[in-house]
C-alpha cells in the first residue's frame, strides 16, 4: 500500500496518485487500484477512470458487510464499487465529488476498505487528505508500506511536507520517513532553482527523490489520459514508479 501525502493542497497528490497508478498499471496491466480518501471533497474519480456508474467509497462502505461477506466472489463483488481507466490498467475508487455527501470514515472502516482492497489488488494507491490529525489520516499512515511525500518547487509546499516528516518522526514513524521517496511535481515548464535546492534537501530525508517534468496535458485540470503525455513524461513517472517499489521488486 502507497499513501500519497501532503497537509498542503494544491500540491498534486491527486495527479501523483493517478499517474503512478497509470505508471505501474501500464506495466503489470492488472491489479492497480487508485482510491480517494479525501475527506473533504474527492475529484480522484473525476480525474481517472470512465463512470460507468456514480458509485463512490459511500456506497461501498453503505454495503461493506455483504462485500466482505461475499467469498469467494470478492473481487468481481468489489469490482460494482469501482471504476476503470480507459485502458483498463487500473482501478478506481472514487470520493464522493459532492463534499456534502462525502462522509468522514472511523479507523476500523478504514481498515476494513483496506482489508478488501489488499486482498482484490496487488497495488493500492491511496490519495490522501490534508489533516494530519484526522483518525482516518494517522490510520492510512500506520497501515501502508510505503510513503510518498508529494510537492511542488514552492518554499510553502515544500515548508508543508518538511513539517509534516517532522511530526511523523515524533509519532514513532522514523522508518517510514526514511523509506518515504519524495515527488517534486512541475506545474510549469520552467521551475527554477528552488527544484535543485529542494532536491538535494528532501534527499536527505527520505529514501529518493524523483521529479516529474511539466506536461501541457495536465495544465486543463481535466480527466488525466496516460498515454496522452509526452513519452518522455510518461518515461518520468515510469522511473518515479520503480523508485517507490524498489524496496518490493
Amino acid at each position: 500500500m502507497i499513501a500519497f501525502v501532503n497537509p498542503k493542497g494544491g500540491v498534486h497528490k491527486t495527479t501523483a496518485t493517478v499517474l503512478t497508478a497509470a505508471a505501474i498499471g501500464s506495466v503489470r496491466k492488472q491489479g492497480v487500484i487508485a482510491w480517494d480518501d479525501n475527506e473533504l471533497r474527492g475529484t480522484l474519480g473525476l480525474r481517472a477512470g470512465t463512470a460507468r456508474h456514480a458509485r463512490t467509497i459511500r456506497h461501498l462502505v453503505a454495503d461493506i458487510a455483504e462485500v466482505e461477506a461475499s467469498g469467494t466472489q470478492l473481487r468481481e463483488r468489489a469490482d460494482d464499487y469501482l471504476r476503470h481507466s480507459s485502458d483498463g490498467s487500473f482501478d478506481v475508487l472514487a470520493g464522493d465529488e459532492d463534499p456534502k455527501l462525502a462522509q468522514r470514515l472511523e479507523p476500523e472502516m478504514v481498515l476494513r476498505v483496506l482489508d478488501i482492497l489488499t486482498r482484490t489488488h496487488e497495488v493500492v494507491c491511496i490519495d490522501t487528505g490534508n489533516n494530519v490529525e484526522s483518525p482516518n489520516w494517522k490510520t492510512i499512515v500506520s497501515a501502508v508500506d510505503q510513503l510518498v511525500v508529494t510537492t511542488v518547487p514552492r518554499e510553502d509546499a515544500a515548508f508543508a511536507a518538511d513539517w509534516m516528516l517532522d511530526l511523523l518522526v515524533e509519532g514513532g514513524f522514523s522508518e517510514l520517513v526514511s523509506n518515504a521517496v519524495t515527488l517534486l511535481s512541475c506545474p510549469t515548464p520552467r521551475p527554477g532553482p528552488l527544484l535543485d535546492d529542494l532536491s538535494t534537501h528532501f534527499a536527505s530525508r527520505t529514501r529518493a527523490v524523483a521529479v516529474v517534468p511539466y506536461d501541457p496535458a495536465l495544465e486543463p485540470g481535466a480527466a488525466i489520459q496516460y498515454s496522452e503525455l509526452r513519452e518522455s513524461t510518461q518515461y518520468a513517472w515510469l522511473s518515479a514508479a520503480e523508485r517507490i517499489l524498489d524496496p518490493f521488486l
